[in-house]
């Protein structure tokens, strides 16, 4: 949905890591429309969920989300890239606290995020279905495998 190029109606997001951060850049289209111009807040909260998920770059190791928050602060046009930028803010023990910003290109926060994720093993994800298929991400989370910023 937010990051997986077999989704023609997907997000389409390519993250990188920068230092302590990941982010991504995302521009909502008519697939994601909520009032006339403006993105749907579900497609704004799924992008932030596939960004603050990526941080899990940063922890090294795979989680899940057990609670997201998405504070609208400004209207989000359509047609406009719009940068989410994301970061764990406190780890305490598998509870990880991951916040995120959503910015235009004039720098004005038209979003925030944060979420709660938890820590589980693979066999999580095996219990509900053949992980095969992303057990390269798995891998690379082991690694901190994100890629890096091509901005620097």
């Amino acid at each position: 949905m937010g990051c997986g190029p077999q989704n023609p109606h997907g997000l389409q997001l390519m993250v990188y890591r920068s230092g302590d951060t990941v982010y991504a850049d995302v521009t909502f289209d008519e697939r994601h429309i909520g009032a006339p111009g403006l993105a749907h807040g579900g497609a704004i909260a799924a992008a932030c969920d596939d960004v603050l998920g990526f941080a899990l770059w940063i922890a090294g190791a795979p989680a899940v989300t057990r609670s997201l928050t998405v504070e609208y602060l400004q209207p989000v046009m359509l047609h406009r890239s719009h940068r989410i930028t994301a970061h764990i803010a406190t780890r305490e023990g598998r509870v990880l606290h991951i916040g995120a910003t959503g910015t235009d290109p004039e720098g004005t926060t038209r979003f925030t995020a944060k979420a709660v994720f938890v820590v589980v093993t693979a066999d999580h994800f095996a219990a509900y279905g053949d992980v095969a298929a992303f057990e390269h991400l798995l891998r690379r989370l082991g690694d901190n495998g994100a890629p890096s910023d091509p901005e620097s």
